[in-house]
């Protein structure tokens, strides 16, 4: 494996030594399942990915987005987080590891290597995650332990300084959603970042959990610049945010598309045991670009929701901001207005 390569290289690489020798049409029907299983209702008294064909399925299909998903929260997390870096790990319901790999690349030039546990209830998951860590070359990933737990109210965790939760709580009964969320509060030493789908359902998820982790003592580090309530009115509209997806040929042949790329939509929070870095606003829509002129939709450390227009008059503010995304703070760091 070529370290040099960009994380998420690596990654497909590994994906497509996964599917070598499987059957197209059973990988093929396999995603036919996740894809009915995701759009429906979920059942919550099994686990998901049942045998290794479901397995691979579900990581050409599904892993290079929850992958991006991930490392878009993480980057906006370490803005907050500042010089904070955890050295050990808990991914929750982690299955093939998309969180953990996401973790890897964050603080991949840490002196020492996170050292990562998932835990999944689906074994065929847990197997698989092993094959594709050791296929990364990537230390910390190959020395991760994967641990058969069943997810949900029994689950007992030890203390990691980082604890994840990604696209999970979107399987779980609302009891069991309430009490892992819980769980997750009490492990973690240092933050908890949880990720769900970017819809309706999946913010209302988020802000249930982001109330517990409150509740519970922590800070909002990410992606509300305060800890108060969410100024969105309930039913009205959601909070998401975009992680642009590259589509590698095994990506585009699974997936069936033809698109060199795709944009996933996904809802977070992080929260900190410790004060994060003191919060300007975050862009919580794509920026609208006009003729001379950016409009910014702004959740502001006021607890207040603004739209913000920036138009060629600012000077350097009107280039950082025709360069913002959907997601980032603002303002921008001076650097990335020039």
């Amino acid at each position: 494996m070529n370290h040099s390569l960009p994380i998420p290289d690596v990654l497909r690489s590994a994906l497509a030594g996964l599917l070598d020798g499987l059957p197209p049409s059973g990988t093929a029907g396999a995603v036919d399942r996740l894809i009915s299983h995701y759009r429906g209702t979920v059942p919550t008294h099994a686990p998901v990915l049942r045998d290794r064909s479901d397995v691979a399925a579900y990581a050409a299909y599904r892993m290079p987005a929850t992958f991006e998903a991930v490392r878009s929260a993480l980057d906006a997390f370490r803005d907050a987080a500042g010089a904070w870096t955890p050295a050990t790990h808990t991914d929750i319901g982690g299955g093939t590891g998309s969180a953990s790999w996401a973790v890897a690349e964050a603080w991949h030039d840490a002196p020492s290597p996170v050292a990562t546990t998932v835990l999944d209830w689906a074994e065929p998951a847990l197997a698989v995650g092993r094959e594709l860590a050791e296929a990364s070359g990537l230390p910390g990933l190959r020395a991760a332990r994967w641990e058969r737990a069943r997810i949900g109210s029994a689950l007992t965790l030890d203390s990691a300084e980082l604890v994840t939760v990604s696209y999970v709580l979107n399987e779980l009964t609302p009891d069991d959603r309430r009490t892992l969320v819980d769980a997750a509060a009490g492990a973690a030493t240092g933050a908890v970042l949880i990720v769900e789908p970017g819809t309706p359902d999946g913010y209302t998820r988020i802000i249930e959990a982001r109330d517990r982790l409150v509740a519970a003592g922590f800070h909002i580090a990410a992606p509300c610049p305060h800890s108060a309530a969410c100024p969105i009115e309930p039913g009205t509209d959601w909070c998401h945010f975009s992680a642009r997806v590259s589509r590698s040929s095994l990506h585009r042949q699974v997936k069936g598309g033809s698109l060199a790329y795709e944009d996933e939509k996904f809802s977070y929070v992080a929260a900190t045991r410790f004060a994060p870095a003191p919060a300007g606003a975050r862009i919580v829509r794509r920026p609208q670009i006009r003729k001379g002129q950016v409009l910014l939709d702004l959740c502001l450390p006021d607890e207040q929701l603004r739209r913000e227009t920036v138009s060629k008059r600012h000077g350097p503010l009107y280039r950082g901001a025709r360069n913002a995304e959907w997601g980032d703070a603002w303002p921008p760091h001076p650097a990335d207005s020039a």
